[in-house]
Formats: C-alpha cells, sequence, structure tokens
C-alpha cells in the first residue's frame, strides 16, 4: 500500500470531523466527475460485483458517479449522494490489486448507500462498523477468491488510520489471521 502524505491525513481527519458535525459545503474544488464504467472499464463483468448488484449492474454502474480529488488519501463512498470519490494519485500510485479490492470495498457502500443505510454511524469506531464490517468482508471474500494469502489480506486491512488493536480486531471478525 502506497503511504499517505501527512498532509492529506490531517485532511482527511478534518474532512471527517465535518462529517460528524454534518457540515456539507466544504467546496470540491480542483475535482472532476466521470461515469464509473468510463474509469473502472470491466467492473461489470466482474463476478463481485455482479454478486452485489445482480440483474441490475449494468444500470447502476452506468448511472454510477465518480470524482477525482486530491482531497482525501485513498477511495471513499459520498454519504451525500452515494458516488464514488477517487485520489486520482492513489489510483497512479497505489498498488493495482489494494486498488481493485478498494473498488469491490467501496461499490459494497455504494449498495449500502442505496438501501438507505448511513454509511458513516458515529456511534460506531471505524472498524466496528457494520458497514465498514459488510465492506471488509467482500472485499476480503474476493481477495481470497483471487488467492491471496491471509498475510497478504492483513496487508491490504492495515491503514493509517486504524491501530494494531483495531485491525486484529477487524481480522478476527473477518476470518483472516494476522
Amino acid at each position: 500500500m502506497a503511504a499517505i502524505d501527512p498532509r492529506e491525513l490531517l485532511l482527511l481527519k478534518i474532512l471527517r470531523i465535518f462529517r460528524m458535525l454534518h457540515i456539507d459545503s466544504i467546496p470540491h474544488s480542483g475535482s472532476s466527475t466521470y461515469s464509473f464504467i468510463d474509469c473502472f472499464k470491466g467492473f461489470e463483468k466482474v463476478r463481485a460485483v455482479r454478486q452485489l448488484f445482480g440483474e441490475k449492474t449494468e444500470g447502476v454502474l452506468q448511472d454510477l458517479k465518480v470524482e477525482f480529488t486530491f482531497i482525501g488519501g485513498y477511495m471513499g463512498v459520498s454519504d451525500r449522494d452515494g458516488h464514488i470519490i477517487v485520489n486520482p494519485r492513489y489510483l497512479n500510485n497505489g498498488d493495482r490489486v489494494d486498488i481493485y479490492l478498494d473498488v469491490i470495498h467501496e461499490l459494497v457502500h455504494v449498495k449500502q448507500f442505496m438501501e438507505g443505510k448511513k454509511l458513516f454511524d458515529t456511534q460506531y469506531g471505524y472498524s466496528e462498523r457494520p458497514t465498514e464490517i459488510e465492506a471488509y468482508r467482500y472485499a476480503v471474500e474476493e481477495a481470497k477468491r483471487i488467492g491471496l494469502s491471509d498475510e497478504r489480506i492483513c496487508e491490504y486491512l492495515k491503514t493509517e488510520w486504524m491501530g494494531d488493536y483495531d485491525l486484529k480486531r477487524l481480522a478476527k471478525i473477518l476470518n483472516v489471521k494476522c
């Protein structure tokens, strides 16, 4: 996994505080939006994605927007309208397997948003939030399907915003030996 710039991590933390305070008027300067299928070609054929959206896969991905912005470190989903937000530096410099699994993870959040689930429920910590556990579980299932070892999956799960205790706890929930 590519290291996140400390300034981006600080900005990510600030944005999370804004989210917790329900401040939605942060300008998206320097961002641009595209169709998911134009940015991530072939995902409509991926078995994990088809299992996620079923017969609606093509329509969901056709309508899904991707916003590219240098704010934030990796990928996420907007809790306002359910579009995917991506840092282009991550796409250019990140590990391809991690990016693939992150897209799967974020598509789970897109589906959760479509189902009306609260993506950023602040009554839970990150590693215990039901929406995160579901998204990670789906990504881990795909990681195992493509043949990743538990050790490699642990590398994927490790993030700057999750300490060792939370990582071990999440890995245990997901039945991954770290």
